[in-house]
């Protein structure tokens, strides 16, 4: 018997309550770790989800519905940090996101709606916070998108030159010595 689950079955798998029963009746299982939407996103956009000197954390979340949220990880709670957001099971709800976390990010910032990534039908929809909501409500996303919001997204636009220091001449590191004068 196969349990096939799209993504990563440890994000929003719902695969706990499975794995419960089958080792409350004595059932052997394996998990086979899958690809969560946001790493084949970041693949079928080319992006680095972390820059130097933009964003070093990525987060990741979906707004409460139907499942609660714990308090302290409430949408605006985790804009405030500014790290690159992303949130899952709330493209039908982008004005709401949109709206609770205009609070700590600008309106320009950079916005990706990825739509059903990996499939052949797979979309992304750009914009920045406060145009994307109208965007998507055009494409007729609402469900099977993630959204993806931070600075990131538009290092390439603003031709920003942010690089790790790991391939920088003067930069030493275990298998490599670094060069005092470049």
């Amino acid at each position: 018997v196969v349990r096939l689950h799209t993504g990563d079955p440890s994000l929003y798998g719902a695969i706990q309550e499975q794995m419960d029963l089958l080792d409350r009746d004595g059932i052997p299982y394996e998990v086979v770790p899958g690809v969560s939407a946001v790493f084949a996103a970041a693949a079928g956009l080319r992006q680095e989800l972390t820059l130097p000197d933009m964003s070093q954390t990525v987060i990741l979340t979906r707004v409460a519905g139907r499942t609660p949220v714990p308090e302290s990880e409430s949408i605006e709670s985790l804009a405030s940090h500014r790290a690159t957001l992303v949130i899952y099971l709330s493209a039908n709800r982008i004005e709401e996101v949109v709206s609770r976390i205009s609070t700590a990010y600008p309106p320009e910032t950079p916005v990706v709606v990825a739509y059903r990534v990996g499939w052949p039908d797979q979309q992304f929809v750009y914009g920045a916070l406060d145009n994307i909501a109208e965007k998507v409500g055009r494409s007729g996303i609402k469900r099977q998108a993630i959204i993806m919001i931070g600075d990131v997204f538009g290092a390439r636009d603003r031709d920003l030159k942010t690089r790790s220091r790991l391939y920088d001449q003067t930069f030493s590191h275990g298998f490599r010595s670094g060069r005092k004068d470049p």
